[in-house]
């Protein structure tokens, strides 16, 4: 079988299929009903009576439909849809739109609605651009963004838009596109069909993203042809990648997350990116990877590498602000910073024994010179009395107890790493304690 990807399609219709299927109406939107339920906003504003000059950001993963809810609110309330990309567009080309949607309602025309695609890519000076035309009704505006607002668009924009979180597709509402997409008119036309275990590997190759779920069943159809049967491995080779068994809620899931933990910590780089790789392909939820990492640098590393917990905790604010699939990268350096760092228990050892000790009551009153000494009355319990104060002696550290009748170690260093070095200073510390 030979590959026809980015082959003109042979089915009916122009353009591309994921826009020949493009809702036409609310009812007709697949997902993101916590937006469009009766009397919601969304649906408000696809009403012709809608009033003008609203702003509405639109937040959420690719695939997710913010451009092709754009496009319904347009029609749905007869407005005039205009589209730009923060890509392409500049201030100038904002401004344009702004002054002709103002001379088109000034001549009693149709109302204009601006979809800006990308408002995270736009400037500072860009989106003030769009200030005059929001705040006087000349436009709806209704932007769209992958990233977090509150990062990226202005504070004035922001606090005059109602901003509407989108959330991935769930598993059967892209099935429900793709059979959608095989019957209808505009689509497919029933002219192939697609298997059940076909209909799987497209749900799990889209990740939740109705575009890329429409673009492989397309791949695939062009692939087998009119009257043809698109089955696993049809989706395969047209979609040019391998088809990764991972349910996201099942075995599989909970497996390669094993693996991809157990390779950090035995220290197998590779591996480790591997079942990374396996992860990101899968559409697993990258902010779930992103916590794990962050507990594998506290639980397997800890002080022999304290540098690994701030990499991980960078890496988990940087998905969290550049999305996917860029976030892949600074998951990949953290893993591989992870991976080659060396490798100790002894925090969480510690931190446990500690716990347990608590739990069996092996605990007695703070003593009296390190209790708070500043509050009303703390003079009279003597409370603070006979402290020593470390900074004031020699090498920082005072021998004083600061436990009452409890002499239990739960901090044991590895000698690993940094740890090696924490190991002979901590010998000093608990002699120096002792007053030995």
């Amino acid at each position: 079988m030979g590959k026809v990807l980015g082959e003109k399609s042979l089915f009916a219709g122009a353009g591309p299929l994921a826009v020949r299927m493009r809702p036409t109406s609310i009812d007709e939107v697949v997902g993101q009903q916590h937006l469009l339920g009766s009397g919601s906003p969304l649906r408000h504003l696809a009403t012709p009576d809608a009033s003008s000059g609203v702003s509405v950001i639109l937040w959420g993963p690719a695939g997710t439909g913010k451009t092709t809810l754009a496009h319904v609110v347009a029609r749905s309330s007869h407005r005039r849809f205009v589209e730009l990309s923060a890509v392409t567009a500049g201030v100038r080309d904002v401004r344009a739109v702004m002054e002709e949607a103002l001379s088109r309602t000034s001549d009693g025309g149709e109302p204009t609605l601006l979809f800006l695609d990308e408002i995270h890519r736009f400037t500072k000076a860009q989106q003030d651009a769009l200030l005059p035309g929001v705040e006087n009704g000349w436009v709806t505006l209704i932007a769209a963004t992958t990233e977090n607002p509150s990062f990226s668009v202005i504070t004035p924009l922001l606090s005059r838009s109602l901003l509407l979180t989108l959330h991935p597709l769930t598993d059967e509402d892209v099935a429900s596109v793709i059979d959608r997409a095989v019957v209808a008119p505009q689509g497919l036309a029933g002219t192939v069909s697609i298997d059940d275990t076909a209909r799987a590997a497209v749900v799990r190759l889209s990740s939740g993203d109705a575009r890329r779920a429409l673009t492989a069943l397309e791949a695939a159809a062009n692939m087998v042809g009119k009257g043809g049967v698109i089955t696993d491995a049809v989706v395969a080779e047209a979609s040019d990648r391998a088809l990764l068994r991972y349910d996201r809620d099942g075995d599989e899931h909970y497996d390669v997350i094993s693996a991809f933990i157990k390779s950090v910590r035995g220290s197998d780089v590779d591996a480790a990116l591997h079942y990374l790789a396996r992860m990101i392909e899968a559409g697993e939820d990258p902010r779930f990877i992103a916590r794990r990492i962050i507990i594998l640098a506290a639980e397997d590393i800890g002080v022999a590498d304290p540098s690994c917990l701030t990499i991980a905790v960078a890496a988990a604010d940087a998905v969290q602000f550049i999305g996917m699939p860029e976030g892949r990268i600074p998951l990949a350096e953290a893993t591989i910073h992870l991976a080659l760092a060396p490798k100790s228990n002894t925090v969480i050892a510690a931190i446990d024994s500690a716990i347990a000790d608590v739990r069996a009551g092996n605990f007695a009153p703070v003593p009296r010179h390190l209790r708070d000494a500043h509050y009303v009355g703390a003079k009279k319990l003597d409370h603070g009395k006979g402290y020593k104060y470390p900074h004031n002696l020699p090498g920082g550290i005072a021998a004083q107890s600061y436990r009452d009748g409890n002499d239990a170690i739960y901090y044991v260093p590895s000698g690993h790493g940094r740890e090696q070095e924490l190991r002979e200073r901590l010998e000093r510390i608990r002699t120096a304690l002792d007053g030995s």
